[in-house]
C-alpha cells in the first residue's frame, strides 16, 4: 500500500482507507467527481473519499479566449500540483481538458464510459423552436472555440460566431439575460450531466460538427508509482470508450495539436473495427483536411503485465488486451501521418498564428 493513503481508525476497531478526490470548484466538475466517487463507492464500500476542490487558471480568467491563455494544462495545473504534493489521490477530469502528454509521473488511470460525445445548440428562449439553418442570418451564435467556429462558419456562412467564455452556468446566463448570442454551442455531456437535458434544441451530427479529442469522456488521473490506486481506479475503465480516446488522443498528439489550432474528430467501435475520422481546419473553416481510416480491435485478453508496457498516450489500461490498445493507438497516429502528408502543418501553422496574432 503506498504511504501517502491516510487510514481511519473507526469506532469498531476498523481501519479503513481515506481516499481523497481532487477536482474543479464548478459545479459540473463536482458532479463529475461525484459520479465517479460513488461508483467507487459501489465497487469498495469499505473506502472513504474525501472530495477536495480547487480553482484552476482556467477558472479564474474568465475575459479572454481560452486558446489565448496559452496551451496546455489550463484546468488542470492545480490539481495535478496537489497529486504531486500528495494533498489528493486521484483527479477526476473532463478528457478533453487532459493533454496528450502529462508531466512525469502521472498518468491516466481510467476513462470511464463515454456521454454523447457530440455538440449541443442551446438557443436563446426567444429562438425557441428553431435550429442553426432556420435562425435569420447574422444571428450571433456564441463559442469559445475554435475547433466549433471553423466547422460551423463553413457550414452555416450565414452566421457569425463570436467568443464566449466562463462554465456552463455563467455561459448560460450570458445568453438567456442578455440579447448578445442568438444561441450558443455547449458540450452535450455537460448539458445532461448538468440535468439541463430540456435545453438542448439540436444535437449536431457529425457531418455539422465533429467534436474535441476524448469529448465526453471522464478521466481519472493518478501517480504513476500508486499500483495500489492505479489498480483500485482501472475497473472504471470502459474499454470501447478507452480505444476510441486512445487513437484519438494519439491522432492530436501526432499533429501537435492543442487548443489553439481546430483539430475535429469521431470515432467509432463497431464489432472487432475502430473507426477514426480526423480533421484539421483553418480559423475560417475554408481550408480542410479530413479523412477516415480503420483497425482491428479484436480483444485478445493478453494484459500487459507490466504497466510500463501499457502506457498510451498518457492513459494506463493494464487490464485492456495490449494488442488493442497498441492498434488504437497507431490507427490514430497513422492518420494523422496521411493528413500531414497532404498538407495540414501548413493549416494548422497558419491556424496558430493567426490565433496568436488576433
Amino acid at each position: 500500500m503506498s504511504g501517502n493513503v491516510s487510514l481511519c481508525q473507526e469506532g469498531d476497531g476498523k481501519v479503513s482507507r481515506v481516499i481523497r478526490m481532487g477536482t474543479r470548484k464548478s459545479q459540473l466538475a463536482r458532479i463529475q467527481t461525484d459520479s465517479v466517487a460513488s461508483r467507487l463507492k459501489e465497487l469498495y464500500p469499505e473506502v472513504q473519499l474525501e472530495i477536495v476542490a480547487m480553482s484552476t487558471i482556467g477558472d479564474k480568467i474568465l475575459d479572454t479566449a481560452l486558446s489565448k491563455i496559452g496551451e496546455k494544462s489550463l484546468f488542470t495545473k492545480e490539481l495535478e500540483n496537489a497529486l504531486e504534493r500528495n494533498e489528493v489521490d486521484i483527479v477526476v477530469h473532463s478528457l478533453k481538458d487532459l493533454p496528450t502528454s502529462l508531466p512525469t509521473g502521472f498518468t491516466i488511470g481510467a476513462i470511464l464510459q463515454r456521454e454523447n460525445p457530440h455538440d449541443a445548440v442551446v438557443l436563446h428562449p426567444k429562438n425557441a423552436g428553431l435550429t442553426l439553418d432556420s435562425l435569420p442570418g447574422k444571428s450571433v451564435i456564441g463559442t469559445s472555440s475554435l475547433r466549433r467556429a471553423a466547422q460551423l462558419k463553413k457550414r452555416f456562412p450565414q452566421l457569425e460566431f463570436e467568443n464566449i467564455r466562463g462554465n456552463l452556468n455563467t455561459r448560460l446566463k450570458k445568453l438567456d439575460e442578455k440579447d448578445d448570442y442568438a444561441a450558443i454551442i455547449l458540450a452535450a455531456a455537460g448539458l445532461k450531466r448538468m440535468g439541463w437535458e430540456n435545453r438542448i434544441s439540436q444535437i449536431l451530427g457529425p457531418e455539422d460538427c465533429m467534436y474535441a479529442v476524448g469529448q465526453g469522456a471522464l478521466a481519472v488521473e493518478v501517480r504513476a508509482q500508486d499500483r495500489d490506486i492505479l489498480e483500485m481506479v482501472s475497473v472504471l475503465h470502459h474499454p470501447d470508450t478507452v480505444l476510441r480516446c486512445i487513437s484519438e488522443r494519439a491522432f492530436l498528439k501526432q499533429l501537435e495539436g492543442g487548443c489553439s489550432v481546430p483539430v475535429a474528430v469521431h470515432t467509432e467501435v463497431k464489432g472487432s473495427m475502430l473507426y477514426l475520422t480526423g480533421a484539421v481546419y483553418s480559423l475560417d473553416g475554408a481550408d480542410c483536411l479530413k479523412d477516415t481510416m480503420q483497425t482491428c480491435v479484436e480483444i485478445d485478453n493478453k494484459v500487459s503485465e507490466s504497466a510500463q508496457e501499457c502506457v498510451h498516450v498518457a492513459v494506463t489500461a493494464n487490464n485492456i488486451s495490449s494488442s488493442a490498445l497498441d492498434a488504437a493507438e497507431k490507427l490514430g497516429m497513422d492518420l494523422a501521418n496521411v493528413l500531414l502528408n497532404k498538407g495540414a502543418k501548413d493549416i494548422l501553422t497558419t491556424a496558430r498564428k493567426l490565433n496568436d496574432a488576433r
